[in-house]
């Protein structure tokens, strides 16, 4: 009965939703544990509050992501210009009149639900799916550089240099995002590197004229410098050493109590320490999976929409992912991204949920066709 219900429910790549589920899990484990400091700052010791508010978020994300990979992912197309027109005045009265949160205008207070909502999360995901849906339609005449690629250009430039006003991390991650997205579409490369060097002087001046500069720039600095560790990161140092191979247990870190934002930036760093290096490397296989059943969607896709599709939206998590762990373990610059699936988020976990039920989405719909062609085939030979 229950597998009856989830196979009629619960479509698409049946591995990609096990994934997903996973990830759900161990967010809940792992938050549940790390928000224990700012409970008793903020909720007087009440861990409960932020395990229920997580918990429920998730299962918010979920159903988005259930209601997404039930819509035909063609619809997708025809919404995503309208989406990308309504998130620029939304990222400009982010910039001028948002909450301001860590010397940073990310987020618009949604009124009534008292819930914070980051439009770069809209810009992002209505862009990816844009590239995608003009990419498709002008395969064949992409050496048309003003028709044709151009539009695509401002639209990158214009949408990461706004979300760079504020959150220079997330533009420079979409940039690479639709890069790769371009470059899979079979944009010319004399093309591409224009646009680099276009994207990286609109980026510079988006930064000069943004929130973020003297931050971004201190951040690189202490980077590169040999002979001094940014706090942040000296503490993540210390979860991971401490943790070992198998993990203090869960509920049992000591790092949480020290390190800044361990619910969401240095997550992985929590994970580290309760779980060791088993549980660090169970996560990063969980990513290599979700982005490889991903690619397994592009390559069975059969529309050249479907495929950059999800294409799109699966580099643009897994990058992310690697980023946020990447700085964890000191390989990078810090950042402000979450562990995508696994941090304490607010409509970022909707919007992911969005993502992915696109790309279930995408394998739903080329399935359901294939088997429609594999049963007509039938037919017609036994007909005959």
């Amino acid at each position: 009965m229950i597998k009856g219900w989830i196979q009629q429910n619960l479509k698409g790549d049946a591995v990609l939703w096990g994934i997903v589920l996973a990830f759900s899990l161990i967010s809940v484990l792992v938050v549940y544990s790390a928000t224990g400091t700012l409970a008793y700052k903020s909720r007087e010791g009440n861990t409960e509050y932020f395990l229920f508010k997580h918990t429920s978020l998730i299962l918010i994300g979920l159903a988005f992501m259930w209601f997404a990979h039930k819509v035909n992912y063609r619809y997708y197309s025809r919404l995503s210009l309208v989406a990308l027109i309504l998130s620029v005045p939304l990222l400009l009265f982010t910039y001028f009149y948002g909450a301001n949160i860590n010397e940073a205008s990310r987020w618009i207070t949604i009124p009534v639900i008292n819930q914070t909502f980051q439009p770069s999360d809209l810009a992002k995901l209505a862009l990816i799916s844009y590239l995608a849906s003009m990419l498709s339609k002008k395969q064949h005449v992409l050496d048309d550089w003003k028709r044709n690629l151009v539009p695509m250009f401002l639209w990158t430039g214009g949408i990461c240099a706004l979300i760079a006003l504020t959150n220079t991390s997330t533009a420079v991650l979409l940039f690479i995002t639709c890069l790769l997205l371009m470059f899979i579409g079979r944009v010319p490369m004399k093309s591409l590197a224009a646009f680099v060097i276009i994207g990286a002087m609109a980026g510079g001046a988006a930064l000069a004229l943004g929130q973020r500069m003297e931050t971004a720039i201190s951040r690189v600095q202490d980077f590169m410098d040999p002979t001094e560790t940014a706090f942040q990161l000296e503490q993540s140092y210390i979860a991971i050493a401490t943790g070992g191979v198998v993990g203090k247990g869960p509920g049992n870190s000591d790092q949480r109590d020290i390190l800044p934002h361990p619910y969401s930036d240095f997550i992985y760093a929590i994970i580290l320490e309760e779980y060791g290096l088993i549980g660090g490397v169970i996560v990063l296989f969980l990513y290599l999976a979700l982005l490889y059943r991903g690619l397994v969607t592009v390559s069975k896709s059969n529309g050249a929409f479907g495929g950059l599709l999800s294409a799109g939206l699966s580099f643009s998590l897994v990058i992310q992912g690697m980023i946020n762990m990447g700085v964890a373990v000191g390989l990078g610059p810090i950042t402000g991204l979450p562990l995508p699936l696994l941090s304490m988020g607010g409509t970022s976990l909707i919007f992911t949920g969005i993502s992915l039920g696109i790309i279930l989405s995408v394998s739903r719909t080329e399935s359901e066709l294939e088997r429609a062609s594999l049963g007509a085939s039938k037919k017609a030979t036994a007909n005959a």
